[in-house]
Formats: structure tokens, sequence, C-alpha cells
């Protein structure tokens, strides 16, 4: 029997029979009648109806027939278009439409993306379009944000998001549709979200996966999805078509896509063609770089050839896409510098008509052996040199700052060959897929990255012997934090410090809260982050501005986004770091572990501080080896120097610099430094660092310092508890033990 389907006007149709062009157009034909809107019972407004034939003119209505039938038959669909077919939005409120014919017995519809600001994006155009309240029938769910409630019906959310929701409820069964938009993407979170739906599919016949990518997939993720590359439903949608294409005869370089990008700018903007420009740039330096050169030179351009209005779209900030505005009654040409690899960043923008594509992009690579990142510098895939092709629309121009012979690769490497996954394995555990053998891949983590991250929960006592998740590793996954900040958190608890230590958690984990200005005003902006500067280190500085912070929130005739203007720091950041602080101690409260009183200054909780540091980020120290800031990282024995940013970094000549320190960031690839860097003790050092991360370190100068402190502190050990009898071997013991956490 064909299932009865309600469309977005109230008219019933079979899964056989899904044609909804009779929808009307307006109230034109319904005088005397009001249609309901069926997810909230109140009439439509007349802004329904004229969203309405905006939405039937995307590219992707014509396949919603071919659609709806193969959703009730299958229960995974793969459907394939560019960021301009409207995808991202219709896709999902039909399948709202879907759940609400079977009234909702196997759950609401659930959308995750990659990036937050376009999830909330996404949440606002679709209820405005399903004509309903967002937070009521369409929510969204991104880190520290949530706009639900019990009659949401359409939840758009970050992969992550709906990953962690997945601790509390493992099948999903909440939701009668899952919806993955950005599939080709392939981020560790998709990837791993798409190898556990597969399990939860075979235990959920009644749900549904629909997959969302802008190119079509490949035989990979066909063979994972069916497991057949013939298996699953492949709906294909029509492009709007790519206009006219030019490339560069150049050998090219890393340095003259820059030039060349921006002398394009300036050329399509005195040629006085219409159209809105795109720039896709490799680094962030490199937009904001841009951003100051083309705000010097559209100001010496005549007033005749329109306002050239550079804007910066930095992925994964805050408030970084663009938003349509007044334009007032001079014309504006606006120029997008971005680096983002995610061309669904300008779904919402209709008004571009040029595309200036580098053709390279950044990725970030890590070595598990040295536990950091290396940044690679790379040629985009075909997949997403099309997708930027079909930005600019069947009119506009794309212009391709490499060769037409330039090999690519056909797709976009997965972040999860190329990630640190300690994380990942951590969540894993949590979900008791033991050895990641339960969770279908579709490429599995890379062996020596798989084993390093297995190492690394050990050494933080996450594991028990027998590689499962300990009681210590249960509660490390509870907090949305990488493991070594999670196990600082709980070690602060042992040393009552929570109050301080939640502080330096949210401020790391936030964006950096310091703002780096011209170069002119470089030397005014440190003398300005100075005045917070703390004795003992970065991390108790980062304590200072937070209190800082706080203190002028609370004075009455004191503007805050002034105050972090004058002293050069990141308003937006600090109002993260602050919301994220907030769960936390939520998190800590719901769990019930103790929250410290403020004690921040003294003597005894400075050293609780570096302590419960310690017992996490012991894998992340090193020692002035020199005395002329060459620090040497015990784990791996590189050399690197301190960040300029750093409190210590100001010291010129550097003198006063400490011996041992404990850093958060090693910047391998892009300086050389050690970022957010903090002084400790060898002592300190030895007490918290478990016995066998010890042990296993590299031979080094440093390693022999240590050894002959350990070895100075057994002998006094021995001669003050030594007994009278002759028998000192169990005595000898004491003096090797590490991280009462453990």
């Amino acid at each position: 029997m064909a299932q009865d389907i309600t469309n977005a006007s109230g008219e019933e149709y079979s899964g056989s029979d899904l044609d909804i062009e009779a929808v009307s157009q307006g109230s034109m034909e319904y005088d005397d009648v009001l249609e309901l809107n069926q997810f909230d019972g109140l009439p439509y407004s007349s802004r329904f109806y004229k969203l309405l034939k905006e939405r039937k003119a995307l590219p992707v209505w014509k396949a919603k027939s071919d659609f709806m039938d193969t959703l009730v038959n299958r229960q995974f669909v793969i459907v394939s278009g560019s960021a301009k077919t409207g995808r991202s939005s219709q896709i999902p409120q039909w399948c709202a439409e879907f759940c609400l014919s079977v009234q909702y017995r196997h759950g609401m519809v659930v959308c995750s993306q990659i990036n937050g600001q376009q999830t909330v994006d996404l949440a606002l155009r679709v209820a405005d379009e399903m004509d309903v309240n967002i937070g009521h029938e369409v929510g969204y769910s991104i880190p520290l944000e949530t706009c639900c409630s019990g009659e949401t019906l359409l939840r758009y959310c970050t992969d992550d998001m709906l990953l962690r929701e997945m601790m509390s409820d493992p099948l999903l069964e909440r939701y009668g549709v899952v919806v993955v938009d950005q599939a080709h993407q392939r981020t560790v979170a998709t990837d791993v979200l798409l190898g556990l739906l597969k399990d939860i599919a075979l235990q959920r016949p009644e749900l549904r996966v629909v997959l969302l990518t802008a190119t079509k997939p490949g035989p990979k993720l066909l063979a994972h999805c069916g497991g057949s590359a013939s298996a699953v439903p492949l709906i294909q949608l029509e492009s709007p078509g790519v206009g006219e294409v030019a490339y560069s005869g150049g050998s090219g370089g890393h340095k003259d896509h820059f030039c060349s990008a921006l002398h394009l700018v300036l050329e399509i903007h005195r040629s006085e063609e219409e159209g809105d420009v795109v720039v896709f740039l490799v680094t962030a330096q490199e937009i904001d770089l841009a951003h100051d050169i083309l705000c010097h030179e559209g100001s010496s351009l005549p007033p005749t050839q329109g306002k050239l209005l550079p804007v910066p779209v930095h992925p994964g900030r805050a408030g970084s896409l663009p938003v349509l505005g007044e334009e007032g009654e001079v014309r504006t040409r606006r120029v997008f510098l971005t680096s983002s690899p995610n061309e669904d960043f300008f779904w919402a923008v209709g008004s571009i008509g040029f595309v200036i594509d580098a053709g390279l992009q950044k990725r970030n690579v890590y070595n598990p052996r040295i536990r950091t990142n290396s940044v690679i510098i790379r040629p985009i895939s075909i997949c997403q040199a099309r997708s930027r092709q079909q930005l600019a629309g069947p009119t506009g121009k794309c212009f391709c700052l490499y060769p037409e012979d330039r090999l690519l690769p056909s797709e976009t490497c997965p972040f999860i060959l190329e990630s640190d996954i300690t994380s990942t394995v951590l969540f894993l555990k949590r979900m008791e897929i033991a050895g990641l053998g339960h969770c279908d891949f579709i490429d599995r983590p890379d062996p020596e990255g798989l084993m390093q991250a297995l190492e690394e929960l050990d050494y933080l006592a996450a594991l028990d012997d027998d590689g499962n998740l300990s009681e210590m590793g249960i509660i490390m996954s509870e907090f949305p934090l990488e493991p070594q900040m999670a196990k600082t958190l709980l070690a602060s608890c042992e040393y009552d410090c929570v109050n301080e230590v939640v502080t330096i958690a949210a401020m790391l984990t936030a964006p950096s809260c310091f703002v780096v200005p011209a170069v002119e005003l470089r030397a005014e902006a440190t003398q300005c982050h100075m005045k917070f500067q703390h004795p003992e280190g970065d991390h108790f500085t980062l304590i200072n501005i937070y209190k800082a912070f706080k203190q002028s929130l609370q004075e009455p005739h004191c503007s805050v986004e002034k105050w972090c203007e004058d002293y050069y720091l990141n308003h937006t950041a600090l109002l993260m770091a602050d919301a994220l602080r907030t769960e936390l101690t939520d998190i800590l409260r719901r769990i019930e572990l103790p929250i410290s009183m403020p004690a921040f200054g003294s003597r005894t909780n400075t050293l609780n501080i570096k302590r419960a540091l310690l017992a996490g980020f012991f894998m992340q120290v090193a020692q002035d080896v020199d005395g002329s800031g060459n620090y040497l990282i015990l784990n791996h024995k590189h050399v690197a120097q301190i960040h300029p940013l750093s409190g210590y970094g100001t010291s010129t000549p550097k003198l006063g610099l400490p011996e041992w320190v404990l850093f958060h960031e090693y910047s391998f690839s892009e300086d050389n430094c050690l970022r957010t860097v903090s002084h400790i003790s060898p002592d300190e050092f030895i007490q918290m660092a478990p016995q066998y991360f010890f042990f296993n370190l590299p031979a080094s100068e440093s390693k022999d310092t240590l050894q002959n402190i350990l070895d100075h502190r057994t002998s006094r050990c021995q001669e003050t508890k030594k007994p009278p009898t002759s028998e000192d071997e169990p005595q000898e013991e004491q003096a090797y033990e590490r991280c009462v956490i453990q």
C-alpha cells in the first residue's frame, strides 16, 4: 500500500505520486479559505507564499517527487548537488513532512552541519520558509548555544553536537530521519557519525539516513552506505551550470597567487561589471593582509566606480558568514575573502558574479611521533575546484590561478587520516566500541596515530589494564574538552583549585583572546597585554584577563566592547570563554564533583594549579638547554623557542627565562614556537608524571637531570624512612609513586 504524505501546503499525496505543483502561489485562488500550516495549525502568512515561489524555482525542487518516493522505500538516500541547488534547506523540510505523515512514530528530523554559524543561518531560513517560530517547530544546537524546545520537529546541529548526544542516546531513538549534510567534506566527526549510523541502521530498520554532498560521491562512500556501488539510491540534482572559466598560464606559486588575486579584484571593480567577488586564498594571514590592502586601494578609487567593500570570511569564527544588508544609494561591490574549503559558506549569497580561486588549501597534518600538527599547503581536489566554479553561476566568471593541465587529486583527503584522534578514541571507548571494530569507518585511521592515541589515554589513566575505559576515562568523556584538559580539570578537584583551572580550560578552549593589530600598533598592544601578566606564566595571565573581563561586565558605566578594544582583547572570544566556563561548571555540578572557592594569588593555590596542569600536560614539558631560550621538548627532543605573544616572549634580551616550562601548544611548522607557557620545577614534574611515561622518555641531558633528582629523592627517602630491619626493598618503591590522580 502506498504511504500517504502531506506536503507543505497541506495537500495529501501518496508515495507514488508526489507532484505538488498544485500548490497555490498565493491566496488569490483561496479568497474565502484559510490554509492551515500542518506544523503549527495556524494560517499561513503571505510571506510563506512569497518564499514558496522562490523555493519552487530552486533546482532541488524538481527532484522532490523522486526523493520522497525513495525516502519511503529505502533506508539510505544520497542527494548530490552544489550549494546553489537548495539541498541544505529543502531536503530537511521534506524529511519533516515524511515524519509528520507517520505521526512521528519513529521520531523527528535532525540535520548535521560542519559549521556552527551556517547551522544557525540554515535554521533561521528554514523556520522562515516553513512559517514557524525558531526555537519551536524548528531549532538548532551548536556548541554553547541551543535553541530548541519539546515542540521541535526539525533540528539543525553541528556534527560534534550530534555525536555528544549519542553518549546518552546511542541509537538516536529520538529521530526518525538523520540528515548528514556536507558529507563530502569528510571531517573527523562526519566520518565517525557515518560509521556509527551504519551500525544503528541495522538495529533500527525504520530509521532513514539521508546524505547530502556537493559533488558526486566517490565509490567508497557509495559502498559504505549500500554495500555495493549500485545498492544505495543516488539522486543527482541539476547544476545551475558553470560560466566562463579562465586559467592562468604561469607556473604559479605559493606567493604569486596572492598578488594575482588582488590585481584581478581591482581589475574587475574598474570594469564596472555587476556582481560580488569571492576570493579563495590559503591562510588567515593572507585574508587579513588582503583586507587591509583592498581597504587602502579602495579608498583611492574614483566614486564613479562605486564602493569596494572587502569582507573577511574566516572559517570557524563566529559571525563570519556574510549577511546581506542595506547598501544605500552608493553602488557597492563586496569582495568576500576566505580560505574555507567549504563552498557552502556562500549558499545564501545570490549576487556572486566572480570567483577567484588560488587552487591551494592549508591542511594541518598531525604527526603522532612528535604529537603536533604540521602545516601543509597542497592543491585542492577536482571536486572542490568544480564547486568553486559553480559559485559564480552560469553567467559569472571564475578565474583559476593555476594552469588548466595541473594534476589535482580526485577527492579531498579524509581528515581522520591526518588528525589527532585521541578525543575520537575516547568517545568510541565511551560508546563501548572495543578496538574500533564496530565503527565501520569509510577510511580507517592511521595505525600509528591510533596506537599513539591509545598510549596517550593510557598515560592519562583513562584506560584500565584490559584497554577498556576506566572510571577516570568515563568522567573525562563527559567534558567537551581535549582529554589532557579534561584530566587537568579532574585533577583540580583533588588539589582544591577548580575555580581557577576551569577558567584556564575555558580560555584555552575558546579562540585566542589576544588581538594582533597592525605592525605600527603591536608595541602598544604588547604594553596593554603586559598589564595582565602574571610572573608564574601565561596560564595564570589568562586568569587575570578573565577576572578583569568579568569585573568590567559588572561596572555600570563601563562599555565592555570599548574595554576590550582598548586592551587589544577579543570580545567575542572572551564571551565564548565565559559561556564555556559556565557549561563546564554545570557539568561538574551534575556529576557531583567538588568546586573550590576562589583562592587565586595564594602560594598554595599557585602550586596546586601547576600540579593540576602537570596531571594532564606532563607530556608537554621542555627545558632551556643553553640559557638563551632554546627549549628541548622532553618527549621527542625537538628544540623550540617561546612565542613572542607569551609573557616570557616579551623579554628582550632574553634574561630571566624559566629553565623548565609546561606549554599548551607547539606550533612546529609555522614558527617552531611554544605557546601558552608557564614555569614549573623539575621536582613538580617528577611528582606528577606517571612512572612509565618518565622511563619511556628518550635519552637526553634533561632526562639525566631528572634522573639525578629522582635518585637523590630516593636515597633521601630511604635515609629518613629506613626501618631498623635490613629489608629495605619495599621502602624503595615509595619513591617511585607518581600522579596520585591515577
